[in-house]
Parts: structure tokens; sequence; C-alpha cells
């Protein structure tokens, strides 16, 4: 049986952030009803065979998933439960914003099921979140956390950014020690990073903005590393860390490269053998539908080549490190060669024990550097 998730893309925000990639549309509420109509028609249309699949996440992300309504949710939930075996399902996982998420809302989203809320508080400074056009102030993150405790929630994550201009050690030392002493099960501290299309790359690439240096980066991710240490979290993942046996179960699907299904436009999946993901556009996703075609732009079958690239590069970046069991026999002779030619240059900051190869704590910071030169 392979373990594995459903991902559902819900694309509605209040107001796109300057920063974000993922796919959203601003300002189109009215949509949502057709929108919902659509994703139930989507999921069934799904053709792939999951009888041995133990389905055990749900994941809804976004966009802002909760700007949904409890009966939009709950006809979701109905219709996935339908097609597909929900009774295995330990952790169900909604992303929310801060001042977002009324708490008779969230009340809602408990008793449908829901066990796992994802805040994105990104930073607690009010010029900071002015700079990412955030729309929420810090009293909202602190509303919105309490009114989560309050309807019952005890898996809770909050998303940070650090590598923000402007952002001192100072400053992150502060938001992080505050966030910390909320308590939150989960946290995922990201590095602001530069993607093409959005409004941060360019006002970068016309030298409107600049990005700090990789040495501050550094800074305040070692600082993160050893203050996350201080108050009981174990790192498992470059940007996350969770209180024991906390972890999000949904992602360890993505890393470990496990079966997830996944609905709605721009939803990325894997079927165990093939990549796919669909159309990136709101209309043209409900038009598809409409007219009775999937919505899936694209499907690659991973070759055996590729998939070992994908254990190495996804393997660097959790605490389990690289399962080499799962390296062919064909490939684990050009694998040796690599990591024996890079031995001196990254040897202080990798451990292989038995049949895993992980990064040191330390050598997370350099994860990309080490894939590159192991990737084949």
């Amino acid at each position: 049986m392979h373990k594995s998730g459903i991902y559902i893309h819900m694309p509605f925000c209040k107001v796109k952030c300057m920063y974000c990639d993922f796919y959203s549309v601003a300002d189109k509420d009215e949509a949502m009803p057709i929108f919902f109509d659509s994703l139930i028609k989507e999921i069934k249309m799904c053709q792939i065979e999951t009888e041995n699949w133990t389905i055990d996440t749900i994941f809804i992300g976004g966009g802002t998933p909760s700007l949904m309504s409890p009966v939009q949710l709950e006809s979701l939930i109905k219709e996935l439960d339908i097609n597909f075996d929900l009774s295995n399902v330990k952790e169900f996982t909604i992303e929310v914003n801060p001042g977002e998420a009324p708490k008779e809302r969230l009340k809602s989203f408990k008793s449908l099921g829901v066990n796992r809320v994802s805040m994105g508080v990104q930073s607690l400074n009010k010029d900071l979140l002015k700079f990412l056009t955030r729309i929420h102030g810090k009293d909202e993150v602190f509303k919105t956390f309490e009114a989560l405790r309050k309807v019952g929630f005890d898996n809770i994550n909050c998303d940070l950014i650090f590598n923000i201009p402007s952002q001192t050690l100072k400053i992150w030392r502060h938001d992080l020690k505050q966030v910390l002493q909320l308590g939150p099960e989960h946290l995922s501290c990201y590095s602001l990073t530069v993607e093409k299309g959005t409004q941060l790359y360019n006002y970068v690439n016309s030298g409107t903005i600049q990005m700090p240096s990789n040495d501050n980066s550094s800074k305040l991710y070692s600082y993160t590393q050893s203050i996350m240490n201080d108050y009981g979290y174990e790192q498992y993942e470059i940007s996350n860390w969770s209180k024991p046996k906390l972890e999000c179960r949904h992602n360890l699907h993505y890393w470990e490269i496990e079966p997830c299904l996944a609905f709605g436009p721009s939803a990325h999946g894997f079927d165990g053998e093939s990549r796919f993901s669909n159309i990136s556009n709101l209309d043209q996703y409900i038009k598809k539908i409409e007219l009775g075609e999937h919505p899936q732009v694209h499907k690659e079958k991973l070759s055996n080549k590729n998939y070992t690239n994908e254990l190495i590069g996804f393997g660097l970046r959790i605490s389990n490190g690289i399962n080499l069991d799962k390296i062919s026999e064909e490939l684990k002779h050009s694998f040796e060669v690599l990591l024996e030619k890079n031995k001196n240059k990254w040897d202080k900051f990798i451990i292989r024990e038995g049949n895993h190869l992980r990064l040191t704590e330390q050598g997370y910071a350099f994860a990309d550097a080490v894939a590159i030169d192991l990737l084949l």
C-alpha cells in the first residue's frame, strides 16, 4: 500500500501578495460557487487508480482557503469521500490568513474534520508586512491564534518569512520569539525568494529593491536553527520545525516522493509513476470542465534517472535523508562515484547511517549546492 495524500488548490485571495508565485486571483469572490461546482466535477472525473493507496492526509491550500464557507467545504468532503476512501485520514490541514478566518467559521471547519491549521503570519513587523503587501497586522495574528485554540485546534502551524529587505536580526529575533511564545505545534520559516512573474521579481530586476546579502540570510537562518532547539522544536526539513511527532505528514508525502492526488487550477500531483499539473487559470479551468474536458495540461512519466534525482534532491532536504535502498541497482554505482568525488568538499556536512544519507544541521544551509554535486 502506498501512503498518499489529497491536495486541493483554492485560488481566491483578498489581495495578491507581491512575492507570491502560487496561482491566485484577487477580488473574484463571485466566481467561488461556480469554482466549487467545477471542483466537484473534476473529482468525479478522476481516473487515477487509488485502490492500493492509503490516503492519510488532505491539504487545502491556496490562495486563502479560509474564505470558503462551511457549506462549500462540507460538499467537497462528501464528494471526496464518495470517490476515495477517507477512513484513514489522520491529518486534515487548511490554510488561513490572520483576520480572514472568523471564529464561527473555524468552529465549523473543526466540526467537519479539519484537525490542522496553517496560518500565514509571515511577519509581525508592520513595515515588513506593508512591504510584503500583507493586509493583516500583528493583532490579527494573536486574535486568530487565540480563536483557533478556543475552538479546539491543537495542531497549528505558523508560516514566517526571513531574508526580507531591511529585516535585521533584531527584528527577526523579536518576531520569532513572539510567535514561539504562542506555542504553535509547527513552524515553517522560509527565506524570501525572488520568483519570476511576481511583482517582487520586477522590482528587483529594475533595481527598485535590493535583496539582502547571502551572509545576512545565513545569519538569520543559523539563529532560527538555534532558537528552535531552545524551544524544543525538531528540524525535520530545511524550512520546517515541529514539536516531536507533529511533522506535517502531507508535505512528507512530497518529500518522500509518495503519490498525491491534486485538484483545482494549478494543482500538481503524482500518481506513483507520472507527475501531472492542472491549468493555471481559473476561467479556463472552469471552461474546460464545463466542456467535459480534463483540466490537466501536463503529464510526465518519471524516468528512472529523474526519479533518482528527485530522491537525492528531496532526500537532502529532510532529516530522514536519502533512502539509498530506493536507488535502482543500475544507478547506485554512478551515485557512489559522485559521492566519492565530492567527499572532500562536503564530507563534514554529510552523515551516512546504514542505508540512509543525510545532512548535518549545519549542512542544511548548503543543501542545494550539495544536491547539484550529487545529481546524476
